[in-house]
């Protein structure tokens, strides 16, 4: 099974693919979506075209992203939301099926501790998928997380070859 993965942003985009064959995680890609600062409508054009060429590259069979929780800053929610909601068009478009993780159950199944610091999932990420160092930034390991996530998951409701 492909699963790619995304911590959504306006500015950065921290992305992932990741294959799940049996319980072997294996990274294909991962890197960041960047967007100047222009106009709204031209970033989220540019966040939706880079994800359709992402789609359209690594074909993959799921799409995770992290659940968008905030308390504080509703201007950047409502930034962020806007550009995850770019991002959910280019899947919609491809019809590839979806799932979101809150940050508390990522930290779970990465780490086995819902409160995880970025350092612990650092860590487990770079040990899951024998990276050779920590991937960055935090965006991306963030979103190698996701991927994780959804492959660890995911094997609860389906079958093991994906």
């Amino acid at each position: 099974m492909k699963i790619l993965a995304f911590d959504p942003g306006l500015e950065r985009v921290g992305y992932a693919v990741i294959d799940r064959t049996g319980s072997k995680l294996t990274p294909l890609d991962f890197g960041l979506i960047q967007t100047p600062r222009i106009e709204l409508p031209l970033r989220l054009r540019l966040i939706h075209e880079a994800t359709v060429e992402l789609m359209t590259k690594h074909k993959p069979d799921h799409v995770a992203t992290e659940r968008l929780l905030f308390t504080k800053n509703t201007t950047t929610a409502l930034d962020v939301s806007k550009a995850l909601g770019a991002i959910l068009l280019a899947v919609g478009q491809a019809g590839v099926p979806w799932c979101e993780y809150s940050p508390p159950e990522v930290k779970q199944s990465v780490v086995g501790y819902g409160r995880a610091d970025k350092k612990q999932i650092e860590f487990m990420v770079v040990r899951l998928l024998s990276l050779p160092a920590p991937p960055k930034p935090d965006d991306v390991a963030d979103a190698l997380a996701i991927a994780i996530t959804h492959a660890l998951r995911s094997r609860l409701t389906h079958s093991p070859n994906g």
